[in-house]
């Protein structure tokens, strides 16, 4: 098949322009032309009042070479890629020690899945509950103020992403085309078959609930075994090698091959690996609030008359600002039409996350704004950064008045530098609620300085950003993992054998689809080191057990 990329046409265009848009750039008659699919659809929104549809056309004709060798040259036309996914390794019949799978949120989703499917038979622990019983928890924290430590946002099946927007874009280099499998795996335990072809594909809360226990299922017909409430205390190490890991419960389970897969909040985890001589070094990761404005405005600003057409959806928007104090203020893991919710994991503390269903169809758009900081900022040991992240935790625990109301501030007086006392036409969404106050205590002077010359930029960029009675909710600390499990090319840990840090938790990935795609690599890199080739870079052996 033949590709064809940025082929663009207005927003409304009649269906039958598309046919006609590849024929003439093709230079073939509607008959020589065997079919066509949309790989990619996404928008140019660059002019407001003329806003294109941009595709992506993969397309079947008669005498493909012929018409490739015509247009030798032409720009936007080159024969499709296999996105197709092979898998390295197929299990041998007899397997004395199968491999584990800690967490079971997007990385170890996939990690495990892939495994299953060569046929590894995979045992997968995750310290929270099933899905549906870790909805009914959170949901406790939200409406309740009962927080469950191990059943909540960021703990139990489907991990941190489950509570999301359901993001499934990435900037990842991605040559093997693991983002397809992802996508692809997805739309078979039901999400939407567009996700396979929008620019910016999105999957929300309540169907993911579904597809986590769709994919669950489909791990466990291949042989997969899962135990939930089984939160690991202990990785046996034994001369540099894994051994074994140990429960909660004191039971043991022999493995020689650990995908570690805990997700950005497992700090206990990160402090037992720590302990037992695990390599571990701290990273940059980013602190701020989360930033609501009413989704209308947002749509107005970037759409201006298209503004709710459903083609396009709500609007969401990426914004960056380089104060001059050095620091870097930019919005994160924006959720258009959603809601910001309760995030903690541990007693008295206050965090918050973003979160949107399908249809992102509430009031509000928010956003993380937040201020990037690096290990120079949290010296010490290499946990140095979950001490930081909990201080400030801890203090937005006490700023909402110690019952799990995160401290809120409306930004006309958060740029003033004066406490809010009431709202204006923004009600925020944070359940259990706001309380309102200052929040310039909230996070370090250099955040706050930032931050408060950032607004008055981000208005220029997007009118009424700054506008006075939009909220900011406080904090925001888990943007990323604040460490980083160092691994080698072979994706072992740099000094345990048979360790295979992975996903968000490890430093490896940041969202649905990176994490997912580092749990297929490292699935990848399991199955090899278990048949006995570690060399998962695309030669050596690799070619003599795919299938």
């Amino acid at each position: 098949m033949l590709r064809l990329t940025n082929v663009q046409l207005p927003l409304d265009h009649p269906e039958a322009d598309l046919q006609a848009a590849i024929l003439s750039r093709l230079q073939i008659p509607a008959e020589q032309m065997l079919g066509y699919t949309v790989f990619r659809r996404g928008y140019d929104a660059r002019k407001r009042s003329a806003i294109n549809l941009v595709y992506t056309i993969d397309v079947n004709v008669q005498d493909e070479s012929v018409v490739l060798a015509r247009l030798q040259g032409a720009p936007n036309i080159t024969v499709s890629p296999d996105t197709s996914y092979k898998y390295v390794a197929k299990a041998p019949a007899a397997l004395p020690l199968r491999p584990v799978v800690i967490g079971f949120g997007p990385c170890g989703i996939f990690a495990a899945l892939i495994l299953a499917q060569m046929g590894f038979r995979p045992i997968i622990l995750e310290r929270g509950k099933v899905v549906r019983e870790r909805t009914k928890d959170t949901w406790g924290l939200w409406r309740k103020r009962e927080l469950h430590p191990e059943s909540n946002v960021q703990f139990g099946e489907g991990g941190a992403g489950t509570f999301s927007d359901g993001k499934l874009h990435s900037q990842i280099k991605d040559p093997k085309h693991y983002g397809r499998k992802v996508l692809t795996e997805f739309v078979q335990a039901h999400a939407p078959e567009e996700i396979l072809f929008v620019s910016k594909p999105h999957i929300g809360t309540f169907r993911l609930v579904k597809m986590v226990e769709a994919m669950r299922e489909t791990i466990e017909s291949l042989g997969g075994e899962f135990r939930f409430e089984a939160k690991v205390t202990d990785i046996e190490i034994d001369k540099g090698q894994v051994r074994g890991v140990v429960l909660e419960s004191g039971e043991r389970i022999a493995t020689e091959h650990v995908v570690l897969a805990v997700g950005h909040s497992a700090r206990d985890t990160f402090q037992m690996l720590y302990d037992r001589g695990v390599y571990i070094e701290a990273k940059p990761f980013s602190i701020g609030f989360r930033a609501e404005h009413p989704q209308s405005l947002i749509d107005r600003a970037r759409f201006g008359k298209f503004a709710g057409h459903p083609l396009l959806g709500a609007a969401d928007y990426k914004l960056v600002h380089h104060a001059r104090n050095g620091r870097s203020v930019y919005s994160f893991c924006m959720c258009p039409g959603g809601t910001v919710v309760a995030a903690t994991s541990e007693p008295e503390r206050v965090v918050t996350n973003g979160m949107s269903q399908y249809s992102r169809n509430e009031r509000n758009a928010n956003s993380g704004i937040v201020v990037g900081i690096t290990p120079e900022d949290y010296p010490g040991h290499p946990l140095a950064g979950i001490d930081f992240q909990r201080e400030l935790e801890s203090r937005a625990y006490v700023l909402g008045g110690r019952n799990y109301n995160a401290p809120g501030q409306l930004i006309g007086d958060f740029i003033a530098g004066k406490p809010s006392t009431e709202f204006g036409t923004v009600q925020p969404s944070y359940k259990p609620g706001v309380t309102l106050t200052d929040l310039g205590p909230s996070l370090p002077d250099y955040a706050i300085e930032a931050m408060r010359e950032a607004f008055p930029a981000f208005d220029r960029q997007i009118r009424g950003y700054a506008m006075r009675d939009a909220v900011l909710t406080g904090v925001e600390t888990r943007t990323s993992s604040p460490i980083r499990i160092k691994r080698q090319e072979n994706f072992q840990s740099m000094n345990t054998v048979g360790l295979f840090p992975a996903g968000e938790g490890a430093g490896y990935a940041g969202g649905i689809l990176s994490a997912g795609v580092d749990g297929i690599k490292v699935a990848e890199a399991v199955a090899l080191s278990i048949m006995g080739n570690t060399d998962v870079r695309g030669g050596g052996h690799a070619g003599e057990l795919m299938y």
